[in-house]
């Protein structure tokens, strides 16, 4: 009998979870989640789907029918969401299975059945466990590959009488066959829609219909990736698991202005904010940048002349200096930016990431001042560490923002503010 298998965790309509978490009248009632500047939906619970509400609706065609119907509306309140989710990546890493976190709400599991305990009761205990310790509610799928736990756990969720826990490790090939006819080849991971039209040419229209596919002809006609897929639905495992998430090659921090800004000044403090944000999940993951690049652009839906630019600037020696990258960026935005015109977004890249701990001399700069900026970034990542987010900030980021982000239904900050931890009665 199977002793081992993966699993996927994901929490069910997540955003909207973590709201409902803190507003427990919520319950069984329509909610949604907005999208940055409250542009579109990008959450929705099962009342709320019930209605008819799309995925990506835009707001402002959907508020009227919203309104009449008695959705509740939140603003994204990322702080919130990526909180919530360290606690439900914190309670999987519990039960001490190797563990690889996919997104914010999803998480492989490489899990062993314990003696006398089926893969199901094991999805239930994971199940109660998440919900007893963080109010979330997950669904379990289960599979002999990554590809089939990503497909139990769709039809744990679309399909009756699993109860948000489905496995697959040891159901017949036969039963399976039938449940993979059903589903659209698009829903299998990793099969998007511009590639399900291409698979559609070959008369792969069904999950099975990809399972029964050739795996070395689709790669000759497309990729490894493919290939990978069809070997994973017949329950070969190509793969891994990646318990340590490899460090990203650039770190972008860029978002739409609540308002068009036209001033030099307000576009500094964006960018500054922005650079700031993108150096402190730098130095998080233990990376050195080699170069920056700032972009500004108009919107390109209005009747005005649309501009838009970025410039690239390389640093003598790889940094993760705030003030340093700051001082680039703005050097930069300087010269990109044109007056007359109404900016709808800023933004930056840190690209060509090393590790921090490989050091490289500096000409310009001596290793003891390299050393004391150092340790002034520690210093400030563990202020705001401890006491929430931007307690420390540079001052050229300013203090109220024409620009921010429209957040007209922000949630309080719960978890990561003392201002606003609920109080009991």
């Amino acid at each position: 009998m199977t002793r081992s298998t993966i699993a996927l965790v994901d929490v069910n309509n997540f955003y909207v979870s973590c709201e409902r978490v803190f507003r427990p009248d919520l319950a069984r009632k329509p909610v949604v989640v907005l999208s940055n500047n409250d542009g579109c939906i990008i959450s929705r619970s099962n009342e709320a789907k019930a209605l008819g509400i799309k995925m990506g609706a835009p707001w402002f065609q959907t508020a009227k029918f919203a309104q009449q119907e008695g959705v509740h509306v939140f603003s994204s309140n990322y702080p919130l969401y990526a909180d919530m989710s360290t606690r439900v990546m914190a309670t999987l890493a519990h039960f001490g299975f190797a563990q690889e976190v996919y997104s914010i709400d999803e998480s492989f599991l490489w899990v062993a059945r314990p003696e006398k305990t089926s893969f199901t009761e094991l999805g239930q205990s994971i199940r109660s466990t998440v919900d007893r310790w963080t109010g979330l509610p997950v669904s379990v799928g289960m599979g002999p590959s990554k590809t089939l736990a990503k497909l139990a756990n769709h039809l744990g969720k679309k399909t009756g009488g699993f109860n948000e826990i489905c496995d697959i490790s040891t159901t017949p090939e036969s039963t399976l066959d039938l449940w993979l006819e059903q589903l659209p080849v698009e829903t299998v991971w990793g099969i998007g829609t511009r590639m399900a039209l291409q698979l559609h040419k070959l008369g792969i229209r069904s999950a099975l219909d990809l399972k029964r596919a050739q795996p070395r002809h689709l790669r000759q006609h497309y990729s490894v990736v493919i290939e990978k897929i069809v070997r994973e639905l017949n329950g070969v495992s190509c793969l891994s698991l990646e318990e340590i998430a490899p460090p990203k090659k650039q770190i972008v921090s860029s978002r739409s202005f609540g308002v068009c800004v036209s001033e030099l000044n307000d576009l500094k403090q964006a960018v500054t904010y922005h650079t700031a944000r993108a150096a402190e999940k730098m130095r998080a993951q233990h990376s050195k940048a080699s170069i920056i690049q700032v972009m500004i652009r108009t919107s390109p839906h209005t009747e005005q002349p649309f501009y838009g630019n970025s410039i690239t600037l390389p640093f003598e020696a790889p940094t993760h200096d705030t003030f340093h990258m700051v001082h680039a960026a703005l050097n930069g935005l300087q010269r990109i930016y044109r007056a007359g015109h109404r900016y709808q977004k800023a933004g930056i890249v840190l690209g060509e990431l090393s590790n921090a701990t490989v050091a490289q001399g500096d000409l310009f700069q001596s290793a003891e001042t390299t050393q004391r900026a150092s340790r002034l970034m520690e210093a400030i990542d563990q202020v705001n560490r401890r006491f929430g987010k931007a307690k420390l900030t540079i001052a050229a980021q300013g203090i109220e923002h024409s620009w921010a982000m429209r957040q007209a239904h922000l949630s309080p900050a719960y978890t990561t503010q003392w201002s606003d931890i609920p109080k009991v009665n």
